[in-house]
């Protein structure tokens, strides 16, 4: 879910050429979730090899991330750790709503109602302990690093903009700018358009940004009071929120009251959760803090070894992206040759 604040900050627009040069700290749960809701089969099936082995998360990680690496971006995938304990009712809440899409999908592939299937098809996406080790070895393999976080994957990703270690953090979820993270990326792991929900219209996803420091001096408030707003909103440690609160509102009784404390009509709310709790997790997350970061060469062979003999990807394909990822270095280090 992560804190939904899109209304309240500053987006600007970007290329993945801007990104060039650059170490992401890429969310890994966040960018895996993605490539297993989008990358499906026309009736909304994950993509599988002749065992069943579902291989949606390898092709879009493998693909995506050439992509990447090609335009001379550095990823640095983050994955998630033990979760908070707040984190549990959202984790539930999760787990339904994956159940509940699940019956919903087979009723609309029974109706031959396709649109309808895929739809619900993309909320059903699971995230196992296989699939997790099988991207690590990927990564490994295109000599990708990769860290694994103590908790929230992406409170360490934040943490490592903070010092110095990365540009950005890329996720789709807001909940980097709560843990202090100086530069958020999204966009950066999709591509193409995204069928607004609903209706028959389809969207460009472009890559965009957002500037915490920029955000917060354009919005008159603190991090803390940024931290107090997505409380309101709701969290992934207070899910619900409070309620008749969306960003907008909240931006304004912070404003005017300073902290959660001192809003009269929430009072009563606030008294059912922790709040205190949830503010810490946020302004002192646990966080891998010495990461020696090391970009490797790509074990072409072990690759196809791992991507074509055991899960049935294209030989051809394979082979020709990293044709064209050699084939663009050898393109930039001619040119930074002819300066010297």
């Amino acid at each position: 879910m992560g804190v939904d604040i899109k209304e309240i900050v500053n987006v600007r627009r970007i290329t993945l050429e801007d990104l060039s040069g650059k170490i992401l700290a890429i969310d890994a749960h966040n960018a895996l979730y993605q490539f297993l809701s989008t990358i499906r089969e026309r009736t909304g099936e994950p993509l599988k090899d002749s065992r069943g082995n579902i291989t949606s998360h390898l092709s879009g990680l493998y693909y995506r991330t050439m992509n990447l690496l090609t335009l001379g971006i550095k990823p640095l995938y983050i994955f998630d750790g033990e979760p908070p304990i707040l984190k549990s009712m959202e984790l539930t809440r999760r787990k339904t709503l994956k159940e509940e899409a699940k019956i919903k999908y087979s009723i609309a592939l029974e109706k031959g109602d396709i649109d309808e299937a895929v739809k619900f098809a993309k909320r059903t996406s699971y995230l196992t302990d296989k699939m997790i080790d099988e991207a690590k070895k990927l990564l490994d393999l295109m000599g990708v690093p990769w860290i694994q976080a103590p908790s929230e994957g992406e409170a360490t990703a934040a943490y490592l903009t903070i010092n110095g270690q990365a540009y950005a953090v890329v996720s789709q979820d807001f909940d980097t700018l709560l843990f202090g993270g100086k530069r958020l990326c999204r966009n950066i792991t999709i591509s193409g358009k995204r069928k607004l929900p609903g209706k028959n219209i389809y969207q460009e996803i472009e890559p965009e940004e957002i500037l915490l420091d920029e955000t917060l001096k354009s919005l008159g408030i603190t991090r803390e009071q940024l931290i107090d707003i997505g409380i309101l909103v709701g969290t992934d440690f207070n899910p619900e929120g409070f309620k008749g609160y969306g960003p907008i509102k909240a931006l304004k009784a912070i404003k005017q009251y300073g902290r959660l404390e001192n809003i009269p009509d929430i009072q009563e709310e606030l008294k059912l959760i922790d709040y205190n709790a949830v503010r810490e997790i946020f302004l002192k997350p646990k966080v891998t803090e010495n990461v020696n970061v090391i970009f490797k060469e790509i074990n072409e062979k072990g690759i196809l070894d791992f991507l074509c003999s055991k899960y049935e990807f294209s030989e051809e394909r394979v082979l020709n992206t990293i044709k064209k990822y050699k084939e663009e270095r050898v393109k930039k280090e001619s040119a930074l040759d002819r300066w010297f």
